[in-house]
């Protein structure tokens, strides 16, 4: 009877071990508005099998070619869209608590965007409610009267909220001007910094960084001048040519350095790709040492692919994309395929290290704007639209954002961002596909690594003038094995498990179910979830975790021996040998790796992405696609 249940559950063992990676999570939006960054629950995994099939389209994954690590995604909180968030929370603090969560957590098994980069402006922007700066008294060259309660009060503080929901936000300071006392203008709207500022200003923007560390809000990057190709009389803003930018920042970086901070990076350019190959090109041939990289932004013509002639001048140096804004009334799904071709998909794909948007949140009217400002004259939208009775409703620029920021989360709290790596579309509908793949490292670099795909699919007709959509049925291609996926017109973010690199072209599989060992009796039994499986256990238990690469298994005479393996594997072995003798004279060759536990998170969620009455119930989301694509400059 021993012999038999040994057997049994040796049999058991390796049966499972015979299975493949498995999609379980994916998310979607589609293009009706049906699924609004939506967790789909599967019932049953998606496997990867070795025989391949027939589809519309093959997503080729190359995992072996990587490029760029993800910093993160997200958006702007300037003064417009700290009052706005501020206001919420005292109208309705269960809504307002309820939206930073959807949009930054970024736990693992969250639902929730997991936003996770910020742009914080240094003084007022065209969206504050006056024009101020952290020292406004004319003359104080000494700086005795720069002042951070300038800025309002509840920049601060949801500041610190969203840190309280996700304490590994990246902060990205930037001004939009210099203090007026040290133009030529004599005020924050437009001009020129005066010559004789230029061993003042640097020392401005240290204390800026030092004012938010001093606050708790530690800052990731800095900039020196947002959009300096732009001086505009009726907002905050300033001309500062590269030359000037460049000596500013080599100031910075070394009161930056000299004073532990050299962390901290600082980001050059903020402005149009249109002139990506000349301004950025210029301001690192100038000070390559000041600066870690350079950010761009959507307006002023040019496209997406213009970030490559920076990279191909400085390829060891970083891109951001750190802004751009849709506009009030454009069609819904024509924003989406832009957004995910040229931002959160293309600009990854054109070396970008993050996409950000410009207002995370406005009113209904893409208000409060600066008094008298020209800028968002065609009322920009933002990133969630919240309503004065406590309600809110996120657009498009967070849904799409959303789907793209989902697939480089960290898996491991604190852990490592993703990574993107080769991809490529072939077959009949491969035009109609956009696709950006990653993988997502682990703190145990034991631990199985995430892979993950965002796909974007457009083949809704509109390329040969009318209106079709039609799904796309796709190969996912990975390491030799195939997944048969079908995706819906719209945004698709899957990802499975694998180890990090091999040898080989196949792949230790994902175990269903968990061997769990009673330390009391010595003895062991297979567990079947009711549950999916999810590639790490959370369970308070004892378990034998196989974690190893190749472990060669042999059944010689009476005792089950393996080869190189993990203490964990070698703990099954002796739990299974003192279950009984085993006497089969068999060899099995096979590869053990980690095994899955229930996945905890709730797998029935309910989009937060529709629109939200004030006592925190959903409202019908809206199905009108009027009106036409227009993204502004701002």
């Amino acid at each position: 009877m021993q012999v038999r249940y040994a057997s049994f559950l040796i049999l058991l063992i390796f049966c499972n071990l015979a299975k493949t990676q498995q999609i379980w999570d994916i998310w979607q939006t589609t293009w009706d508005r049906s699924k609004l960054f939506t967790s789909l629950a599967l019932t049953t995994p998606i496997n990867f099998v070795a025989t391949s099939t027939s589809t519309d389209a093959s997503i080729n994954i190359v995992d072996t070619t990587t490029f760029q690590d993800i910093a993160g995604f997200g958006g702007s909180l300037t003064d417009s869209a700290a009052k706005t968030l501020n206001k919420l929370k005292s109208t309705n603090s269960a809504n307002y608590w309820s939206l930073l969560n959807y949009a930054f957590n970024m736990a693992d098994g969250a639902n929730a965007a997991g936003l996770s980069y910020i742009r914080v402006p240094i003084g007022a922007t065209d969206f504050s409610d006056t024009v101020y700066s952290l020292d406004t008294s004319a003359g104080d060259t000494s700086l005795s009267k720069f002042n951070m309660n300038n800025s309002p009060s509840y920049l601060y503080s949801v500041l610190k909220d969203i840190l309280s929901v996700n304490p590994h936000i990246k902060v990205h300071l930037l001004p939009w001007s210099p203090p007026g006392w040290m133009k030529d203008s004599g005020t924050m709207n437009g001009g020129s910094l005066n010559s004789n500022m230029m061993g003042i200003y640097p020392t401005y923007l240290f204390k800026a960084v030092q004012g938010f560390q001093a606050m708790g809000i530690p800052v990731f990057a800095i900039g020196i001048q947002n959009e300096p190709e732009n001086s505009d009389p009726t907002y905050p803003s300033c001309s500062m040519p590269p030359e000037v930018e460049g000596q500013l920042g080599a100031s910075l970086r070394s009161l930056l350095n000299q004073n532990g901070l050299g962390s901290i990076k600082i980001i050059g350019y903020e402005h149009n790709w249109n002139d990506a190959g000349s301004y950025p090109v210029t301001l690192l041939n100038d000070n390559p040492n000041a600066f870690a990289g350079v950010s761009f932004h959507c307006y002023g013509g040019g496209n997406v692919a213009n970030q490559d002639a920076f990279h191909n001048a400085y390829p060891n140096k970083e891109i951001y994309f750190t802004e751009c804004t849709g506009t009030i009334g454009s069609d819904w799904w024509s924003d989406i395929k832009w957004y995910m071709t040229n931002l959160w998909i293309g600009s990854l794909q054109h070396n970008s290290k993050s996409g950000l948007m410009w207002n995370l949140a406005l009113d209904g009217d893409g208000l409060p704007v600066l008094p008298g400002s020209d800028s968002c004259t065609g009322q920009c939208r933002p990133m969630v639209t919240v309503n004065g009775d406590g309600s809110y409703a996120w657009n498009q620029e967070f849904l799409s954002m959303a789907q793209a920021s989902k697939a480089i989360i960290p898996k491991d709290s604190g852990g490592p961002f993703g990574t993107r790596i080769g991809v490529n579309v072939a077959g009949a509908k491969a035009s109609t596909l956009v696709v950006g793949a990653y993988v997502t490292r682990r703190n145990n670099p034991s631990d199985w690594s995430r892979y993950s795909v965002v796909v974007l699919n457009a083949n809704d007709g509109s390329a040969q003038g009318g209106w079709n959509p039609q799904p796309v049925e796709a190969s996912i291609n990975f390491r030799g094995m195939h997944a048969i996926y079908t995706f819906p017109v719209g945004v698709t973010t899957l990802w499975w498990y694998a180890p990090s690199t091999s040898t080989s072209k196949r792949y230790a599989p994902t175990m269903n179910n968990t061997l769990l060992f009673n330390s009391s009796t010595n003895t062991s039994e297979i567990v079947v979830p009711g549950k999916k499986p999810h590639p790490y256990p959370r369970e308070r238990r004892t378990e034998a975790k196989l974690r190893a690469g190749p472990v060669e298994a042999h059944m010689n005479g009476a005792n089950l021996t393996l080869g190189p393996q993990t203490t964990a594997a070698k703990d099954m072995v002796k739990v299974i040998n003192k279950t009984t003798n085993i006497t089969a004279n068999t060899r099995l060759n096979t590869t053990i790796t980690n095994m899955s536990s229930n996945k905890t998170e709730d797998s029935t969620r309910s989009s937060s992405s529709q629109k939200h009455n004030s006592d925190g119930s959903i409202l019908p989301s809206q199905t009108s696609l009027e009106g036409t694509s227009n993204v502004t400059s701002v």
